[in-house]
C-alpha cells in the first residue's frame, strides 16, 4: 500500500480552505516519506483557473509527490443537498481531475434519482481514464454495507468504486472488518482512516440515516485505549484481499502550523510502520 496524506489535517473548520500554505504541506509531506496527496477543494477545484491548477500541479510534481485522489466540489466534503449536483455537470470536474493528473475523484450521492447521474459521469470519465470513488460516509447512499453494495451494482460502471473508511462505518452501525472487506473487494479503491469512540457525552455529533444522531469523539490513531478502531483488523483485512492502493491519512485535525502539521504527519507515518511490525 502506499501512503497518502490528505489535506484535510490542515483545513479551517469550514473546509474551504487550510490553515498553512499548501506548498509547505507539500514539501513536508515529502520529506517525511508519503507517497501522495489527496487533495480537496480547500486547496484547488471547479472553482480554481487553469493557472491556480497549473501551480498546484507543479508544486506537486517538484515534490516528487503523486495525487492519490481530488475532491473538487466544496459540497461534497459538507455532505450537504447540493454535493451531488456536481454529477449532473461533471465536465468541470474531470477537467481538473486531468490538469492535476489524478486517477480518481470522489463524489457523493443521496437519493436514488442520483445514480442515473452517477452512471453518465462514469462515462465521460472513462473516456480519459479517469474512476469515480464514493466514500462510506453517514447520510447519502452509501451509509449502510448491504445497499452500499446494492447502489454500486446498481450503478455497473467499471470505473465507479468506494472509499472503505471503518470509522464511518463504524458511526452507522456496519461491520467493517475483513468480512466487510472482502465483501466490498470489487470496488474497492481507496482507503481513508479516522479513529473515533461513539460515547454518549461525545463533544461532537454526526447525524445517520439509519441511527439518528450519534455523538462521538475523535481519537489519536495510535490511541491504545481499545475504544476506537481495531486498525490490526483493519490492516488485515486490507492484506488478505490483497489490496495495493492508497492508504490515506484522513483526520480532521485542525492544524494551524507548518511546524504542528510536520509532528503530526510524522507521528502518523510512525504509527502506520508500528502496524506493520
Amino acid at each position: 500500500m502506499k501512503l497518502s496524506l490528505s489535506v484535510r489535517i490542515a483545513e479551517a473548520a469550514c473546509k474551504t480552505r487550510l490553515n498553512i500554505p499548501f506548498a509547505e504541506l507539500a514539501q513536508m509531506a515529502a520529506d517525511l516519506g508519503y507517497a501522495a496527496l489527496c487533495m480537496r477543494a480547500s486547496v484547488v477545484g471547479v472553482q480554481s483557473s487553469d493557472a491556480e491548477l497549473q501551480q498546484v500541479k507543479s508544486i506537486v510534481d517538484a515534490a516528487g509527490l503523486g495525487i492519490s485522489m481530488i475532491t473538487a466540489d466544496m459540497n461534497i466534503p459538507q455532505n450537504n443537498d447540493q454535493s451531488p449536483q456536481a454529477l449532473q455537470e461533471f465536465e468541470p470536474t474531470l477537467h481538473v481531475a486531468e490538469m492535476l493528473g489524478s486517477p480518481l475523484v470522489r463524489v457523493c450521492l443521496k437519493q436514488e434519482s442520483d445514480i442515473p447521474h452517477a452512471q453518465r459521469a462514469c462515462d465521460l470519465a472513462a473516456e480519459r481514464g479517469v474512476q469515480l470513488v464514493h466514500q462510506f460516509h453517514p447520510a447519502c447512499l452509501f451509509e449502510e454495507l448491504e445497499r452500499s453494495i446494492e447502489v454500486l451494482k446498481q450503478i455497473d460502471r467499471p470505473n465507479f468504486g468506494v472509499i472503505y473508511e471503518a470509522a464511518s462505518l463504524l458511526m452507522c452501525g456496519q461491520p467493517y472488518g475483513e468480512s466487510a472487506i472482502r465483501q466490498i473487494r470489487p470496488w474497492l479503491k481507496n482507503v481513508y482512516v479516522q479513529n473515533l469512540v461513539i460515547t454518549e457525552d461525545g463533544p461532537d455529533h454526526l447525524e445517520t440515516w439509519c441511527l439518528g444522531d450519534r455523538p462521538f469523539q475523535l481519537l489519536p490513531y495510535w490511541d491504545e485505549s481499545g475504544r476506537g478502531i481495531n486498525f490490526r483488523e483493519v490492516l488485515a483485512g486490507l492484506n488478505a484481499v490483497d489490496y495495493d492502493g492508497c492508504f490515506t491519512i484522513h483526520q480532521a485535525e485542525g492544524i494551524v502550523t507548518a511546524d504542528d502539521a510536520r509532528n503530526y504527519a510524522a507521528r502518523c507515518k510512525e504509527w502506520v510502520e508500528s502496524l506493520n511490525s
